[in-house]
């Protein structure tokens, strides 16, 4: 009788061991509202093999739903992953300047902020035979004639344009001035400023870096805070504009503080990892974690950054 009721002992013990298990690692969905290849999607797929990889999530599903600056797949998130604890979506500051340019009737307050992981910096370029062989040279043009000089980036109202229009803040030129060409991918663009076809190209500093080491293309200012491949920061060359295009993760509507901190946790354990570090390296992206009540008032500030800025350059939508 002993012996059976200490092998009943083991089982339940062995049982409450493997129902731990199973929930200390929850198999999570994930909303990406890019389609695949996508800095959005690089960034969610890389963070759930980081998770994964440090034993923190059984399994990560992923559901790419492109569109609207990320509009649209936040709407289906917000739809359908309402009090989900196990739900997560993708998200960033391209994010934030869709939902204020386009007056979309979904936006970040209807989501939980969990961490904001990642800052990618841009690169300011010319075509290798551009006369403008410094950032001084071409601020001297922007400054004498606006319109001679067209900055060729992302969509409208994005990092990209956000940037342009800090430095026209910063040298005094007009931001509702600029001349800005937007693109739909980073393969126009490259083939624009390689071509010719416009003066400036602004991107992630990834994004050119091919085309710079190959002699393709002159990178002349970086918007770090210190140098990258040794390309010199708008700083350096006076012009006080710092940008990083920063990427980050949320929770579903109406979960609770403790459920949203479990998703911290797993996150910032994935970003502790080796895979994680790996990834930032590869990338060249910058750790910019931070989580909880902190990241959300991070973005209620920077929402109302973006919103100043995409007002002065004169861009959106009069109702």
């Amino acid at each position: 009788m002993r012996k059976w009721f200490v092998s009943v002992l083991v089982v339940l013990a062995a049982s409450s061991v493997m129902a731990f298990a199973a929930h200390a690692q929850p198999a999570l969905k994930m909303m990406i509202p890019a389609n695949p290849g996508g800095g959005w999607d690089q960034t969610g797929r890389n963070l759930a093999a980081a998770m994964q990889s440090a034993k923190l999530v059984s399994s990560v599903q992923f559901d790419n739903k492109g569109g609207a600056g990320g509009t649209i797949g936040l709407a289906q998130f917000i739809n359908s992953s309402k009090s989900d604890p196990n739900a997560l979506m993708m998200g960033g500051m391209v994010m934030v300047g869709a939902i204020y340019l386009d007056d979309a009737p979904v936006n970040l307050t209807m989501v939980t902020p969990v961490a904001r992981l990642t800052g990618e910096y841009e690169a300011i370029v010319v075509h290798s035979n551009s006369p403008h062989k410094t950032m001084a040279d071409l601020v001297k043009a922007f400054k004498a004639n606006p319109g001679s000089v067209s900055w060729g980036g992302g969509s409208a109202g994005g990092t990209d344009h956000i940037l342009v229009g800090l430095i026209a803040k910063a040298t005094g030129v007009d931001p509702a001035k600029i001349n800005y060409v937007p693109f739909k991918g980073g393969g126009e663009a490259v083939a624009a400023i390689v071509g010719g076809h416009v003066t400036a190209g602004v991107s992630g500093v990834g994004e050119f870096a091919e085309q710079v080491k190959g002699g393709r293309m002159r990178a002349l200012a970086v918007s770090a805070s210190s140098r990258m491949d040794g390309i010199p920061t708008l700083k350096e060359q006076g012009i006080e504009v710092e940008l990083a295009n920063w990427r980050g993760v949320f929770g579903a509507p109406g979960i609770t503080t403790p459920q949203r901190d479990a998703l911290v946790n797993i996150t910032k354990g994935a970003t502790e990892s080796a895979a994680w570090k790996t990834t930032l390296q590869k990338f060249d992206w910058a750790p910019l974690f931070l989580s909880g009540d902190a990241f959300k008032k991070f973005i209620d500030e920077d929402t109302k950054r973006i919103a100043s800025i995409i007002d002065s350059l004169g861009i959106k939508k009069k109702k």
